[in-house]
Formats: C-alpha cells, sequence, structure tokens
C-alpha cells in the first residue's frame, strides 16, 4: 500500500479551539480507531506541538503546515510510512497572500477588494486526493460571504460536492472535453 491509496481520517478541531474547549479527548479517539496505513490530518488554529511527542509514543509522526493565522493542518502517519510524508502535500494554498504559487491566484477587477466579491481559482489537476479536497474546503474557509472559489480539478470531486452539499454552499459543474471539471462554489 502506498499514500495515494491509504485511508486519510480528518479532523477538524477548530471549532472546539475557538470555543476555548479542549479537543485531546476527540483527537485521541480519533487516533485509536486508526490502522496501521491510515493518513490522519487534522485541523486546528495553533501548531499542536506536545502532540507530536504524545502520537510518536503510539507510533505516528506528523509534519504541520500553516495555511492562515488561525488554520494548521498537521498530517501523521505511521512510522512505518515516514517517507509519505515527503509526498503528501497538505493544502498549501496561501489565500492571506494571493498569487503565489502555480496552484492559487486571485482575480479582481478592481484594487477594491473590500467592496467587490473575490474569485479564488485553485487549478487541483494533478494533486492526488485528499489534496483537492483539503484545498477547496480551506479556501472556502478563508473567504468572506459573497466571494467565491472556482476549482478545476482533473474529475468531477464526487466526495466533495457531497460536503459541499451537506454544508449548504451552492455550486455549478462544467464538465471540460477532456474528462475535466470546473466547479464554482459560493461562499455563503
Amino acid at each position: 500500500m502506498n499514500e495515494q491509496s491509504a485511508n486519510v481520517v480528518e479532523l477538524d478541531v477548530r471549532p472546539y479551539l475557538r470555543k476555548k474547549l479542549e479537543p485531546f479527548q476527540v483527537i485521541m479517539d480519533t487516533v485509536k480507531k486508526l490502522g496501521p496505513s491510515d493518513i490522519f490530518v487534522l485541523h486546528a488554529t495553533i501548531k499542536p506541538m506536545p502532540l507530536f511527542g504524545v502520537l510518536k509514543v503510539r507510533g505516528l509522526i506528523g509534519k504541520a503546515e500553516q495555511l492562515g493565522t488561525d488554520h494548521w493542518v498537521v498530517t501523521f502517519v505511521n512510522k512505518k510510512n515516514k517517507s509519505w510524508l515527503d509526498r503528501i502535500g497538505n493544502a498549501a494554498v496561501a489565500v492571506e497572500q494571493p498569487a503565489i504559487g502555480p496552484h492559487a491566484k486571485y482575480c479582481n477587477a478592481t484594487e477594491d477588494l473590500e467592496e467587490l466579491p473575490r474569485t479564488l481559482t485553485l487549478d487541483n489537476r494533478g494533486l492526488e486526493p485528499p489534496k483537492p479536497m483539503i484545498r477547496t474546503l480551506s479556501a472556502l474557509d478563508r473567504l468572506q460571504p459573497g466571494d467565491a472559489v472556482v476549482i478545476h480539478n482533473d474529475r468531477v470531486p464526487m466526495f466533495l460536492l457531497e460536503e459541499l452539499q451537506s454544508l449548504g454552499y451552492p455550486h455549478t459543474i462544467e464538465e471540460q472535453a477532456d474528462g475535466s471539471a470546473k466547479v464554482t462554489i459560493r461562499k455563503i
């Protein structure tokens, strides 16, 4: 098994942390259910340094990436799969610093960003799951109501569409001639 066929278990504890609640037990309950080849992706408002030591005792190693001022994505894998961390990229969308890297850019009609809705365009083609979904949801989390995210994926992102439906985000899908899909999602 490799990182591309591994089961990804994702947990977002930012709501706990924003309400000043301790998410440790929720995290540990999730960790107890992990299989030896699972990838654990944790979203937090801070870099959870003590967690690295706690999970190392359980045989997990991780890496962290900061996506915004209050959004960290931490990926943990079993130590026997350490090499996966080099190949797994977290949601590296620099929403606070637009036009950084080949996969993120802002398109605006004016310099007055406060008054007009913004559109963030993400080219997710060539990225392995769950990266496109994580990047897209992270981008939506950082945008203001009325803003939009336009993603271009290798195919119609079925799991993302289910998540958008459950979150109530309106979206449209344009299937492309090459089999890829463009999805426009409006932040509400």
